[in-house]
């Protein structure tokens, strides 16, 4: 027999408000639209648990060593004596034997948690901002206020079941004769029935509804990321709470970033001379244009970092990450002649002993940083 409240993790003596509670927490974590469709069976499992264990009269008959789920997984083995037949066969029999039943189903019930999807620029991650998201879901239905019914009317005794919400019938058994009950169809076990239901809902007391949802999207939030909006997904039956609304963020390709956990990274593609003389230059960042200086003999993929223009610290709001451009040096594929004769009067100052090159499974890296270009100003000073 399935131990529900392991599945629910609380402990036997339990409180109804601890058994709700852990339900709630369980039933978001593993809810198919949130946790995704391999959870299905496991949120049936705590479904399951919480039906039982939510009934005075079921959790008194599992605790006595029947599973009211499946009663022939259980045996007799846990009766503590047999004054408990008459609750146990109460529970299967209607009454039969003494026992009592579960009583109508409230029209209230919670409303589901609701799964949606948005969509940011690099920007509101860098500096936090509202993202909006529409979601097609249940809503409360605004002419009946919930409530299910027409100007005001409230809903009636069923006649049928006379407010129980079961009815009983004779089966035979291979015992004899024996009472059963089961959920009135009339007013579907709730022992009431709405004589005039709201137009609108149809006594549902909610209605579907396309809605737009602002999202408060916190700084430096990570792609992918999850956020919960408490009470912002579906209004349940008969106005009911609402449940959740949880909402993933993606943020979109930037043309000019590069995001690198805090750090922003982009590439500046400068002239030749620039590299070799050095040159200030004025970039754009999200915090507007900045003068950053490219250090005479600057080398292909060498860095200049703006410290503080970066990606907001999620746990230190006062905080940001760094800017980080990336040299790409520009090489003329044409040159004057004059041109031309300069690069050949250096290649003979500079490189007139030239006979291999050097190769090696690595950057080389020495305790003097003067490259080509750094050689090459050396030799036009």
């Amino acid at each position: 027999m399935a131990d529900y409240y392991e599945t629910l993790g609380v402990d036997r003596a339990a409180s109804d408000d601890e058994i709700k509670k852990a339900y709630r927490k369980l039933s978001r974590k593993y809810h198919p639209d949130i946790a995704g469709p391999e959870f299905e069976d496991k949120f049936k499992e705590v479904n399951n648990a919480y039906e039982v264990l939510s009934d005075p009269d079921k959790r008194r008959m599992y605790d006595q060593g029947v599973d009211p789920n499946n009663p022939n997984a259980g045996g007799f083995g846990g009766f503590s004596n047999m004054g408990d037949m008459g609750d146990i066969f109460g529970q299967f029999f209607g009454g039969a034997f003494g026992g009592g039943t579960s009583g109508p189903v409230p029209r209230t019930q919670p409303g589901r948690d609701a799964l949606a999807s948005a969509s940011i620029d690099l920007r509101t991650a860098v500096f936090g901002g509202t993202a909006h998201v529409r979601i097609n879901t249940f809503s409360l239905c605004q002419e009946c206020s919930g409530a299910g019914t027409s100007n005001g009317a409230q809903p009636t005794t069923c006649p049928d079941c006379n407010g129980q919400g079961f009815r009983q019938k004779v089966v035979r058994t291979m015992l004899g004769q024996m009472m059963t009950s089961a959920p009135c169809e009339r007013c579907e076990g709730h022992g009431t029935v709405i004589n005039n239901p709201c137009p609108s809902c149809m006594g549902h007391g909610r209605v579907r509804t396309t809605r737009n949802v602002g999202v408060t999207v916190p700084a430096g939030i990570n792609d992918n990321s999850r956020l919960r909006l408490a009470n912002q997904g579906e209004v349940g039956e008969g106005g009911g709470a609402a449940g959740d609304l949880y909402v993933d963020v993606h943020i979109r390709a930037d043309k000019q970033f590069t995001r690198d956990g805090d750090d922003l990274h982009c590439w500046i593609q400068v002239p030749m001379s620039w590299a070799v003389l050095g040159h200030d230059l004025t970039i754009d960042t999200f915090d507007g244009q900045q003068t950053i200086s490219v250090p005479a003999g600057c080398q292909p993929e060498d860095t200049v970092t703006i410290k503080g223009l970066g990606v907001t610290r999620m746990r230190q709001s006062d905080e940001r990450g760094d800017l980080v451009a990336h040299v790409a040096v520009q090489v003329p594929t044409k040159l004057s002649d004059s041109e031309r004769a300069l690069m050949e009067q250096f290649a003979a100052s500079h490189d007139a002993d030239a006979s291999h090159v050097a190769q090696s499974s690595r950057p080389s890296v020495t305790g003097s940083k003067k490259g080509f270009f750094s050689k090459l100003k050396d030799a036009l000073s």
